[in-house]
């Protein structure tokens, strides 16, 4: 049978999604796969739909003022919608699509109850399943209800919920078109879904079977808790049998019901365990056929199990790709770079490129395999000492892989003669020479790289950026700034910890570091300060600043009062901070020299905040505390037994920390300064593929990877198809939670702080600066968005470099994301902020301008009435 309008199931398959819709096309797939049953059917079209549509002209001008509302706009959404499905559904269904349909219907016995399902064309999609957004009528009778809930499909792509996911999905509702299914009718005994992974860990090796009795509408709604059966390798891991008092029945003349279970019945298993085993070997084999974990709706009729619908499980996070069958165990990157957004592809495959250590990608972020550290007791040891120091949660989650046997490999340790990794204090003398010679190195090799660089282009460009990569890393590898760098974290640590055990104070290095020199990224947020005082005197200049809606506004300062002078002290601040950004690490984030407006809003609240010379009071304040620290602790050794030489030991370590702490900002400076010379270069050679035909756009660049983008340069050509699948790739990772640790399984492990030393209902994180605060929290999860006042508590998902502007005028800082000597802990105890960080869900546990008490020396926080 073939036909414009009506298609079996037999004759389409996962190939024709725009015809029969992601429903449609994926029941056609399992009709095909040997030993899957699925109950008999046909698909009426997407081109039904779009005749239907076109019958009503009405329904096309509906349609452009939906687009206009704003997405924000609920009771617009809500009312247009209604007013789009009334038309469809009074379209009356032409006599040749009538017939065509209900000449499928005979096939299948004209008063044959049928189950009629809306089959959308974005849906059941690897990026988004589009679950529940449209509607399904079970067991309608007779070629007239038939065609009526055919009518109610096609109207039902446009409830408000499914427009509503469509906007936070970027999906035009002009893009997408309905197909319905119309099957035969499953009478089950028992009926239920099954996860060919596990839906919370994400274990690509436990199944979920979720089952009741009855149709499958009784779990679906939520009027029974199911039985829950876990299996790995053909064996049930774990079962829960559920009480179900009701299930729902098909009625006899059409439509269904709902019936209470027998007493005597309620509490029997829905499954047998063979049966359970059984149904998780189909699953394999539909899995097998899509190529990815699949979430299955399943009949139980008689003793054999029927496939009304299987689509991909879209909440899992990717897994990178091994290239082989052993088992793995990945770091995320982003936590320990405080980014955890997806990357776009030129700009995840360029920190690959320019990283010391092999990266894996998976869902646009960054992970490390830490799996053979792991397997021998001196390096795993070594691993875990050191992650477990800047982020506990991730040392938990490597420690909760360990206790499980046999995962990771046991290797025996490195033969005598190889040094173990990360061992004792660096040598290395306390001298300020060694920073400036560091930072001075660091710079010829920034103007090296922008002098040699401008004369590339095409091919020659790639080769040379290839070439820089190599220099790139031999300075992030210097070992010199490597022993710098350690040299003020190891004397924090020693710091920290002999002045507990000595004085029983805690976190005394927070305070010790206050306004340490050298630290580019808290210069950058004083240096903000220095450009509002150049502003605040002239009144024209901030109204002007008040209403920038572009970005050639330094244009229009100079014809201001005042206004020249501003424009120059903003220039000079990008001038030398230009290159940074929110999520710097990608190259494919505008910096702040190319969006300069990112700026304009923390520039007015410092306006609005400060008096003039701020920066320098607030600098030399820290010095000052961090003086009468000193005075004080080295005095109250000196009254210890021992004193003299505990007081000589840290005095020592103090003028260390205070060399070398403000150093570890510089290496991340100077990384971004060299991204920003190949992005400009990068941007370049865009303009020229743009102006060949080759791209539409230069931002298509971002879409591929660097290794991508050199053949592009070469041949002059490009996959649109591929940038397009890309872009609704990046799109769809937004969503995606990235896990702090990965296993090859799939299995996302978040780790616990495992602490009973905080009070019931707070909440528990790392401590990363001293201090106790108590103020309002603004949930700031945009930085250009920030509105904040004097003694704010700034509560985020994560902070970098970027963020330190919005530092200087905070009381304290609440992140989900973080560790002791990540970006965002650093500058808040530089600027003597109490601080805690890697607090789980802090952006939707704590509420936009709640009270809160934030114990940075204590590492919780506690929510005030």
């Amino acid at each position: 049978m073939t036909d414009q309008y009506v298609l079996d199931l037999q004759e389409v398959d996962e190939k024709q999604v725009t015809v029969v819709g992601g429903k449609g096309a994926h029941l056609g797939g399992l009709s095909r796969i040997e030993g899957v049953s699925v109950p008999g059917g046909f698909c009426v079209t997407t081109d039904a739909f779009r005749r239907i549509l076109a019958a009503e002209p009405s329904i096309d001008e509906q349609l452009d003022r939906l687009s206009r509302v704003n997405p924000d706009d609920l009771e617009g959404i809500r009312t247009l919608s209604a007013q789009i499905r009334q038309a469809i559904e009074a379209v009356a269904v032409p006599g040749d699509l009538a017939g065509a349909i209900t000449r499928a219907l005979a096939r299948l016995g004209e008063q044959a109850a049928c189950a009629v399902r809306s089959s959308a064309t974005a849906e059941d999609l690897p990026t988004a399943s589009f679950a529940g957004q449209q509607d399904t009528y079970l067991n309608v009778v007779g070629p007239t209800a038939v065609l009526q809930h055919i009518s109610r499909c096609w109207a039902s792509l446009f409830t408000e919920r499914a427009v509503i996911y469509r906007r936070r999905n970027g999906i035009d509702d002009r893009s997408v078109h309905m197909a319905v299914v119309v099957q035969r009718m499953a009478f089950p005994h028992a009926s239920g879904i099954l996860f060919t992974a596990d839906p919370v860990t994400g274990n690509r090796k436990v199944a979920t079977v979720d089952a009741g009795f009855g149709l499958g509408e009784a779990l679906v709604s939520g009027l029974v808790n199911p039985d829950v059966f876990k299996v790995r390798d053909d064996e049930i891991i774990a079962k829960a049998i559920a009480a179900k008092q009701r299930a729902v029945h098909a009625l006899p003349d059409g439509g269904t019901q709902e019936v209470a279970i027998g007493s005597h019945q309620q509490e029997q298993p829905a499954l047998t365990d063979a049966q359970v085993v059984r149904l998780v070997r189909l699953g394999r084999r539909i899995e097998a056929h899509f190529g990815r974990p699949q979430d299955i709706e399943w009949c139980l009729v008689d003793d054999g199990f029927q496939i009304v619908q299987s689509r991909p499980i879209t909440t899992l996070f990717p897994v990178p790709e091994a290239g082989d069958q052993e088992n793995h165990v990945y770091v995320s990157v982003g936590h320990g770079q405080m980014m955890t957004d997806p990357m776009k592809p030129l700009g995840f495959s360029m920190w690959q490129l320019t990283a010391m250590v092999q990266m894996h990608e998976a869902g646009g972020r960054l992970f490390v395999d830490v799996t053979r550290r792991l397997a021998s007791p001196t390096s795993r040891a070594g691993l875990l000492d050191a992650i477990g120091r800047g982020d506990p949660l991730i040392r938990d989650a490597l420690e909760t892989v360990l206790e499980r046997d046999g995962f990771v490999p046991s290797l025996p340790d490195p033969s005598p003669g190889v040094p173990p990794a990360g061992g004792g204090p660096a040598p290395i003398e306390t001298d300020p020479a060694i920073v400036t010679e560091l930072i001075e190195r660091s710079q010829a090799s920034v103007a090296a790289l922008e002098r040699d660089i401008r004369t590339k282009t095409g091919p020659a460009l790639f080769d040379f950026l290839l070439a820089a990569f190599e220099e790139h890393k031999r300075v992030l590898g210097d070992p010199l700034s490597l022993r710098a760098v350690m040299a003020g974290m190891d004397a924090t640590w020693w710091l920290n910890d002999k002045l507990r055990e000595w004085l029983g104070e805690k976190n005394a290095a927070d305070t010790l570091t206050l306004s340490a020199p050298d630290n580019i990224t808290s210069e950058m947020g004083l240096a903000l300060l220095d450009v509002a005082d150049v502003i605040r005197p002239h009144p024209e200049v901030v109204a002007f600043l008040q209403g920038v809606g572009d970005e050639d506004f330094l244009d229009g300062l100079a014809k201001l009062p005042g206004g020249a002078e501003a424009r120059d002290a903003i220039a000079s601040y990008l001038d030398r901070y230009g290159m940074r950004c929110v999520g710097e690490i990608d190259i494919t984030r505008p910096r702040w020299r190319e969006r300069p407006s990112t700026l304009v809003p923390v520039i007015l609240d410092n306006v609005r905040i400060f008096e003039p010379g701020a920066a320098e009071r607030r600098f030399e304040q820290g010095r000052q505390k961090a003086r009468e620290k000193e005075r004080d602790v080295l005095s109250r050794l000196r009254a210890l037994p021992d004193g003299n030489r505990k007081a000589e030991e840290t005095k020592r370590m103090i003028d260390r920390v205070r060399t070398f702490i403000g150093y570890r900002e510089y290496p991340k400076y100077g990384i971004v300064s060299r991204y920003f010379v190949y992005k400009q270069a990068l941007m370049k050679e865009a303009e020229r593929l743009v102006g060949a035909g080759v791209l539409t756009e230069k931002e298509d660049i971002f879409s591929l990877t660097f290794q991508e983008l050199h053949d592009v340069a070469r041949s002059n050509q490009v996959d649109g198809r591929l940038i397009q699948q890309r872009k609704d790739a990046f799109r769809s990772y937004h969503a995606l939670t990235v896990p702090r640790v990965l296993t090859s399984d799939g299995e996302a492990v978040t780790g616990a702080y495992r602490r009973d030393d905080v009070p019931e209902g707070a909440l528990v994180g790392l401590p990363v600066s001293a201090g106790t605060v108590e103020g309002r929290a603004r949930v700031v999860l945009d930085m250009a968005e920030a509105d904040l006042e004097a003694g704010d508590i700034l509560v985020t998902t994560f902070t970098d470099p970027s963020w330190s502007p919005l530092f200087v005028g905070i009381a304290g800082l609440v992140t989900e994301v973080g560790g002791l000597m990540t970006h965002g802990a650093v500058i808040a105890r530089e600027y003597g902020l109490p601080a805690v960080v890697g607090v789980e869900r802090a952006t939707r546990l704590i509420q936009d301008g709640q009270r809160i008490r934030v114990h940075g020396t204590g590492g919780y926080i506690e929510i005030l009435p």
